[in-house]
């Protein structure tokens, strides 16, 4: 197959060229790197079916690509540090962006157009556990709206083209994700301890720590994606793609403490304005129409986080 992706050297976006790779699809990357890393890729830069474009979707000329058999877009920054000193490219990258690639996927009749959204669309959720069927409870102008509500305004993009075009587009609302390749100080609750812990520094934990997350290894995303792309006849469709498994804050912090055989403790600090209490998918549609659901338990998907952070 030929593969487009947007956002092709960043966390998720490089695990998935990755295992397109492996698959002997030939893969075009779109990336400006400005949250991706060139090292993601790597251990892939010799290899003949790679083709990497550095450039930002808002201002690229996709008409100087082919046909796509898939085209995936994960090119927005989606961390808490992003939201804060990059907020307004991440308005602009779910939107002018995102029309430029959902334009060139129209003209080029490429086949199929995967959307990376988020958990994130939900707010802080009324709602639990999050069905696709929720609305979401977001504050349009707080701190976090950049990301919550470029996601939404993205949605209502996606769906508003396939209502007029009749394109196969599907859309999937991505919730915690963890693994290698994360970056040490992108602010994620996965990220932060494990560094915190293998440095023996205290362990910041935002509220009173009841506040729960469901983390999902990098490994099982990258399958709930490339489901997502394959499986026939979901054109249009809206899938949460997670691991249900909900942990608090501090159970995270203990396991990883445990994990890392770390003395840290933990620093409790001010919880950031509409950061959500509680996170966890409803995985029901993902398991009827994509046969698909998580593999990796949160110690084992810990452990290889652990010793990635170990060795860079």
């Amino acid at each position: 197959m030929n593969i487009l992706i947007t956002g092709g050297s960043g966390f998720i976006g490089s695990h998935l060229t990755k295992f397109h790779l492996s698959k002997n699809d030939e893969v075009t990357v779109v990336d400006n790197y400005v949250t991706g890393s060139k090292k993601n890729l790597a251990s892939e830069i010799n290899n003949k079916n790679l083709k990497i474009i550095e450039a930002d979707i808002t201002n690229f000329d996709f008409s100087s690509l082919t046909t796509f058999d898939i085209i995936y877009d994960l090119a927005s920054p989606a961390s808490p540090q992003d939201f804060k000193n990059l907020s307004i490219e991440i308005l602009k990258t779910n939107s002018v962006g995102l029309i430029d690639v959902l334009d060139f996927f129209i003209k080029s009749n490429s086949k199929t157009f995967v959307f990376s959204s988020t958990s994130e669309v939900y707010g802080d959720p009324l709602e639990h556990p999050q069905k696709e069927s929720y609305f979401g409870n977001v504050n349009p102008v707080g701190l976090r709206s950049c990301y919550d509500e470029g996601k939404r305004f993205a949605e209502a993009l996606m769906m508003s083209y396939f209502r007029r075009y009749d394109c196969d587009i599907r859309i999937a609302r991505i919730f915690n994700t963890y693994g290698p390749f994360m970056k040490r100080d992108d602010g994620r609750v996965v990220s932060n301890f494990v560094n915190q812990a293998i440095n023996n520094q205290p362990l910041t934990a935002y509220g009173n720590g009841t506040q729960t997350r469901s983390l999902c290894y990098v490994s099982d995303m990258i399958e709930g994606l490339y489901s997502l792309a394959t499986t026939k006849n979901i054109s249009g469709e809206i899938i949460n793609i997670g691991n249900p498994v909900e942990k608090t804050i501090i159970e995270i912090a203990d396991i990883i403490k445990k994990l890392t055989n770390s003395k840290s403790e933990i620093s409790f600090k001010a919880i950031g304005a509409d950061d959500p209490k509680k996170r966890c998918p409803d995985i029901t549609k993902a398991k009827k129409l994509l046969s698909w659901e998580p593999k990796v338990d949160l110690e084992t998907g810990l452990k290889k986080t652990i010793e990635y952070f170990k060795n860079i």
